[in-house]
């Protein structure tokens, strides 16, 4: 933007002083010589743009129609910089593909196998996502039973217990899953040194796995974070991704679940639906805070899962009324 503008704002009443400045100030760009000019000159045409639900896909007045790619966008963002992150999003389709702009589900198997028994597996944690149910299932799938995978919740006084772990699993072959490590800042200079001077190759079994969840934090040893594998599982954004996030986690990828109603299982599957929709509903809304509801509650991944063993187990009690019932 310039700081001065001796140009005065021919749209004053639906153009702000600081778009202006903008428009003056790209029209100085090479190719875009004129842009003032007309929007003095097409005001209507330009104010339709401007109120326009979708202004990244209207035609813009004059031989700016003919812009494309970045240029287009810089128009763009003259006028709605409200719309430059669809139009980002549009430009980034069109140039490389769709699945540049949609997360891939959280694969645990692709992170085990980059990992050995020397580095750790570190989850970045994000408000809202819980990554114990996806961690427990995948070594159930690996065929760890119970006693082979030891876990942890970090605080006060659980320092040495987590040692003790970490020594007995190393020697035989076991897993460890240390949580919320941001909650015990002052033991992480421990995990350090164990993890420099105990987890190396000739003293550690080659199925031995150290997993490691906290939120970010100052204090988390950087050198862990180097020699380790990290992953973080954002919470997706859209109905269409949370939907799908929900479908492809536990417990619904369990075919035993999701076929297991042994009675109106069509039934089952729409009020299933429903629940993973609502629960996609109330995720997209927690930019809005607790705008609409009593008190603010999150409905998390965790909150869901229960919820869908609840549905399962109420639909197979009262299987008789509902069988009567059309939905």
């Amino acid at each position: 933007m310039a700081l001065e503008n001796p140009n005065p704002n021919p749209a004053a009443e639906w153009l702000s002083d600081k778009s202006w400045g903008v428009i003056v100030r790209a029209s100085k760009l090479p190719g875009f010589d004129g842009l003032m000019d007309s929007v003095r000159e097409e005001v209507a045409e330009w104010k339709a743009i401007y109120d326009s639900n979708e202004p990244h896909k209207v035609k813009y007045p004059g031989r700016f129609d003919a812009f494309a790619g970045v240029e287009r966008l810089i128009v763009l963002r003259c006028f709605r910089f409200d719309k430059l992150v669809p139009a980002l999003l549009d430009f980034v389709v069109s140039n490389i593909g769709q699945a540049f702009i949609e997360p891939p589900t959280f694969d645990l198997q692709g992170c085990y196998g980059d990992s050995n028994c020397c580095s750790p597996l570190i989850f970045v944690l994000s408000p809202g996502a819980d990554p114990m149910a996806a961690l427990l299932k995948f070594a159930e799938d690996m065929g760890l039973k119970g006693t082979q995978i030891g876990t942890i919740s970090l605080g006060q006084g659980q320092g040495p217990i987590a040692q003790s772990m970490i020594e007995r699993a190393i020697k035989e072959g076991t897993w460890v899953v240390l949580q919320n490590c941001h909650l015990a800042t002052s033991w992480m200079p421990t995990l350090e040194r164990l993890c420099e001077e105990f987890i190396v190759p000739e003293n550690t079994h080659a199925n031995f796995r150290l997993w490691l969840t906290s939120y970010p934090s100052e204090k988390f040893p950087i050198s862990i974070l180097q020699n380790g594998v990290k992953m973080t599982n954002e919470p997706p954004k859209g109905l269409r991704s949370n939907l799908l996030r929900s479908y492809l986690n536990d417990p619904i990828t369990d075919p035993g679940f999701f076929n297991g109603c042994p009675n109106g299982p069509q039934r089952f599957h729409k009020l299933l639906f429903g629940l993973c929709f609502f629960h996609a509903i109330v995720q997209e809304r927690r930019s809005f805070g607790p705008i609409g509801w009593n008190i603010p509650y999150e409905f998390n991944e965790s909150d869901l899962r229960i919820s869908l063993r609840q549905l399962q187990v109420r639909l197979s009690l009262f299987c008789p009324l509902l069988l009567t019932t059309t939905y």
